[in-house]
């Protein structure tokens, strides 16, 4: 039987591919569009992985990892609401293309995204219904270093909408095949290079899509279109100037006009516009202490919530932001030379933080080594974060304190990362200080501490954070004029209608 058809149970009749849908990638292009944009892939493009060869002549391969729906049922017109029902699994996807043939086809995409084997897949369907839609990850290797690196929590279009907008006009039918796009780090691959893509969630992997790149030997026809390339298509292909090899192949990086700080600097904007705090819920929370909150916290049954053992590098200085997260696992010769080095976890981390965000790195309260040093913390400056919490150590901690960033730690140490710890995942739940921490949660830091603030109690919480501390303060006020805080302090019926009162009379 064909693979594909094993794997999927029938051949698709349609491959519809989405143009932007991470807010990393569309940073990239420069653009965020208002509706989702497809193009059509043919179904002789799909394959099982193994080898791809590079068409003779071109020599701009990128790929593009992606998470792909599998159409179950019959879908027209459907909400988005219902539009996940509609799809069977989800797996594992490679949208590779040659940018050398794009002139060829302006908006199509057919010729330099649609040859055989363009479109790997697999090689497992995760079932919908063991997964959540915006809880799936996506991550792309090559040559066993990690390249890609998302989640489909923040995505611009949701599985369901995606579906329900393409079922309007076009009737979806078993088999077909949704690719839902690719986040940042897509990028050029050469031969011998090995590309690998996998797809988890709740437990459950599409485990590892593995294609190797080999060096194409028939050379197209002159009757068709030949591989054109320019400075910007280069530019396009490769992500940003950094990633151009140094060889008399690849243009100057200064002539280029898009590049990687413009991708970066339009990132910001997508980001904050979808996640950071409001300047006003910024101030809201500012104006009570973590103690306050860590009350509030406890009151909801939340006992846990302030991450411990850590001091600020900025007494005085209050922290707010959302968090991002670092895990690093214990240290092991073999397990750091493979994740180690390059851009690792760790580099990726902090390169991509974006103003308002908070890193919080699990180190497993190992103070034994630097979690974070001058560089990585300007870096985090440059960037805009809010601050960084660890707690393990920190390393250059004159320096670090001298940028003038919140840092809340567990310590100075002069060792490097390599002696204790293994950079190893960005973006996931993990541990710091004896308390859980998940992207998005709110972190707040004052000189009392660091506690935790799940994103759905923030409004609540805060709101009765700020009439815990005006009371307060009418009780403080009561007592240097020399009221026994006996009833007072917590108030009894009495008192609380004094308080009442002098709620009224204030301005």
């Amino acid at each position: 039987m064909n693979p594909i058809a094993a794997l999927l149970g029938t051949r698709p009749g349609k491959i519809i591919a989405v143009h932007l849908n991470y807010p990393s990638r569309a940073a990239q292009r420069g653009r965020t569009p208002e509706q989702p944009g497809y193009f059509l892939k043919p179904s002789t493009s799909l394959s099982a992985g193994g080898v791809l060869e590079r068409p003779a002549g071109c020599e701009l391969l990128a790929f593009e990892g992606e998470i792909a729906l599998v159409i179950g049922t019959t879908a027209r017109r459907v909400t988005p609401q219902d539009g996940w029902a509609c799809v069977s699994g989800v797996t594992a996807a490679n949208d590779l293309g040659v940018y050398d043939l794009r002139y060829a086809d302006k908006g199509s995409n057919l010729r330099s995204k649609g040859g055989d084997g363009f479109t790997p897949i697999g090689p497992a369907v995760i079932p919908a219904t063991d997964v959540d839609p915006a809880a799936l990850r996506i991550r792309t290797w090559v040559n066993g270093e990690l390249v890609q690196h998302d989640t489909t929590a923040d995505l611009l279009f949701d599985f369901g909408r995606l579906v329900a907008d393409l079922s309007q006009l076009i009737t979806l039918e078993p088999g077909d095949l949704i690719l839902t796009g690719t986040p940042a780090g897509s990028t050029v691959v050469q031969p011998g290079d090995v590309i690998e893509v996998e797809v988890d969630g709740n437990g459950h992997s599409s485990g590892r899509l593995r294609t190797e790149v080999v060096e194409g030997t028939v050379p197209l026809a002159e009757f068709g279109a030949q591989p054109r390339v320019d400075d910007e298509q280069r530019a396009e292909a490769w992500g940003s100037a950094a990633g151009f090899r140094d060889d008399s192949a690849s243009p100057n990086p200064s002539t280029l006009k898009p590049s990687a700080k413009t991708g970066d600097r339009v990132a910001d904007e997508v980001r904050v516009s979808r996640s950071a705090l409001s300047p006003e819920l910024t101030a809201r929370i500012n104006s009570v202490g973590t103690a306050t909150l860590s009350v509030q916290l406890r009151k909801r049954s939340i006992n846990t919530a302030t991450i411990d053992g850590v001091r600020p590098t900025q007494p005085g200085m209050r922290l707010v932001g959302r968090a991002r997260t670092l895990r690093f696992i214990p240290g092991r010769e073999d397990l750091f030379e493979q994740h180690g080095g390059g851009f690792n976890a760790q580099k990726q981390a902090f390169d991509s933080l974006r103003p308002g965000e908070v890193l919080v790195i699990d180190a497993r309260g190992e103070r034994g080594t630097g979690t974070v040093g001058d560089i990585l913390g300007l870096r985090a400056k440059i960037n805009g974060a809010a601050g960084i919490v660890t707690d393990g150590g920190v390393r250059d901690l004159d320096a670090v304190t001298e940028l003038g960033i919140p840092v809340y730690h567990a310590g100075g140490h002069p060792a490097v990362l390599g002696r204790k710890h293994v950079p190893w995942e960005v973006d996931a739940t993990i541990a710091c200080g004896g308390t859980a921490v998940q992207p998005g949660d709110v972190i707040v830091g004052d000189n009392d501490g660091v506690v935790v603030i799940p994103p759905t109690l923030l409004d609540e919480v805060v709101t009765d954070a700020i009439e815990q501390e005006r009371q307060e303060t009418f009780i403080a006020e009561r007592v240097a004029e020399g009221d026994s805080v006996k009833g007072l302090y917590p108030m009894n019926d009495e008192w609380k209608r004094r308080y009442q009162a002098w709620l009224e009379d204030r301005p």
